[in-house]
């Protein structure tokens, strides 16, 4: 949705994760938002970033964002393609994977994703497609970027099903896994971060326009407020330039029209 400010909701959150990437970081890709955060940074600050898609294809430098982690774009651009339980035993699962991007049906107030079921396992009021290779970027990366737009259905209090581990279910850690977990949630309306000692997100910053109020009643649980909330920058015309052409450029070649 448009807001008032000349761009989308989904806009600013790509462009806040993107910002969260670093020049020659190696980047484990989801599809939809976080590939387009992804390949913004790629043609944005961050052209070294090493873009891994779970299919396979390594340093992948498309032109156009790809309709899943099959997509023949990926395979066209990429430095070279190996197997999918290379790519997770050689490069996740050892540890040489930087960031991970994951988003899912629900969050929890200690960064535990679900992606399987709304409600009982055995008795679901939704059956949700699953995790795929979530809980393996979860459990491996050096850190995890979540991107989720929020609500009180998407935020709360406690996950019904853990696909993907934050900080376990009562905030206690990550022992047992290899990977540093979740080090930001971003969302439409703000960005939080898990509290160092507590592990809980906690709200760091608003989106521009955005009110400490409104994120408090976006949540499913009683938010943590940062004693000095920032605000995000908005985008900058560079960022929502790169960001609309390589949406054009992907709409067009979907189309068939280039």
């Amino acid at each position: 949705m448009m807001t008032d400010r000349g761009y989308t909701s989904d806009e600013i959150m790509s462009i806040v994760a993107a910002r969260q990437l670093r020049d020659g970081q190696v980047c484990f890709v989801g599809i939809g938002l976080p590939s387009e955060a992804a390949n913004l940074a790629r043609l944005s600050h961050a052209p070294n970033v090493v873009l891994i898609y779970e299919s396979g294809t390594i340093g992948t430098r498309p032109d156009v964002l790809p309709l899943s982690i099959g997509d023949g774009e990926l395979a066209d651009q990429a430095d070279l393609v190996v197997s999918v339980p290379e790519i997770f035993a050689y490069w996740l699962q050892a540890g040489r994977v930087d960031v991970g991007f994951l988003s899912a049906a629900q969050i929890d107030r200690f960064g535990n994703l679900n992606s399987t079921v709304i409600g009982p396992y055995d008795q679901p009021r939704v059956r949700l497609p699953g995790a795929g290779g979530a809980p393996e970027i979860a459990s491996s990366a050096g850190e995890v970027i979540v991107m989720l737009r929020q609500s009180q259905r998407t935020f709360v209090e406690a996950v019904d099903f853990v696909s993907s581990v934050g900080f376990g279910r009562n905030g206690e850690g990550r022992t047992g896994h290899r990977g540093g977990g979740p080090t930001v949630v971003i969302t439409d309306l703000c960005v939080l971060r898990p509290h160092p000692d507590t592990n809980e997100l906690e709200l760091v910053a608003v989106h521009p326009g955005i009110e400490v109020d409104a994120v408090v009643a976006a949540t499913g649980w009683k938010l943590r407020v940062a004693t000095d909330v920032g605000r995000v920058d908005p985008p900058t015309e560079e960022e929502l330039s790169i960001l609309r052409g390589l949406k054009e450029r992907t709409s067009l070649a979907h189309l068939g029209h280039l």
